[in-house]
């Protein structure tokens, strides 16, 4: 394995409303958003943080609402080859849910579910000409955390460690709540997974943002129109987070420091 396998590389927000969906994240997080075309197909949204990109937005389709696909985010891990990858999935009790294909001058990708059905991309990204600047770890509008509600923590960690070369960092007992598993990939430790609360319909990744005052940024979501679904609350770490749902219907959440 090179030592960009394993890493998440990329987030996507997709929304039945893309203009909408602009405004809410730049009010809540942030961000700037730079349409990009893609031939006769509706523009590509890419998020930025003073230039560096953060994630991507595309509509929300009706064949993909036909398929009952929701507003939602995913996240996208960096793999060495996507084909032999995407055939480990297979393998290991997975299932390929778009098989890999080719975006031209960005890389391979392919959209797979781990043995529980939570979804996730795998990609081989072809190197930019021009590398875009990289956001700083712990930087505003960056990724901050990566929460995999599964069917079973001890499992999930199995099939992903086998995939991704993940590593356990240290385990916390949650009492009633079950084990709650850290994860190790080649960016450090990014993660956690824990057993799916009964509250929530089936497995999923829950992705993070950093923000700075957690109680102001809860307050920005409510006034854009989202609904917050669990906190501010603080978490062993020091840190405060919050879960919310914008107000296309996608699952978000966010990390950040509670003023004094």
């Amino acid at each position: 394995m090179s030592d960009t396998h394993g890493r998440f590389i990329w987030y996507e927000l997709m929304t039945p409303h893309p203009a909408a969906a602009k405004t809410f994240y730049r009010q809540v997080v942030g961000w700037q958003a730079q349409d990009m075309p893609v031939g006769d197909s509706p523009p590509y949204t890419v998020f930025d943080v003073g230039g560096a990109g953060v994630g991507g937005m595309m509509p929300l389709g009706e064949e993909h609402k036909a398929a009952g696909v929701p507003p939602n985010w995913t996240a996208y891990v960096c793999v060495d080859d996507v084909g032999a990858s995407a055939k480990q999935v297979d393998q290991l009790g997975g299932s390929v849910m778009r098989p890999p294909q080719d975006i031209p001058g960005i890389g391979r990708f392919a959209i797979v579910a781990d043995p529980a059905g939570a979804v996730i991309a795998i990609m081989t990204p072809v190197p930019p000409e021009q590398p875009r600047p990289q956001l700083p770890p712990g930087a505003e509008g960056g990724p901050a955390w990566h929460e995999l509600y599964g069917a079973d923590p001890a499992r999930g960690f199995d099939f992903y460690g086998a995939l991704f070369g993940w590593t356990k960092a240290e385990a916390h007992d949650m009492g009633p709540m079950g084990i709650y598993q850290l994860f190790n990939t080649p960016d450090g430790q990014v993660g956690g997974m824990m057993r799916k609360p009964d509250h929530i319909p089936q497995p999923v990744w829950v992705y993070y943002f950093q923000v700075g005052d957690i109680e102001a940024a809860a307050d920005r979501v409510k006034a854009a129109g989202g609904q917050l679904r669990m906190g501010p609350m603080e978490v062993p770490s020091g840190a405060w987070v919050l879960q919310g749902v914008d107000p296309q219907g996608a699952a978000f959440a966010l990390l950040g420091a509670k003023a004094a």
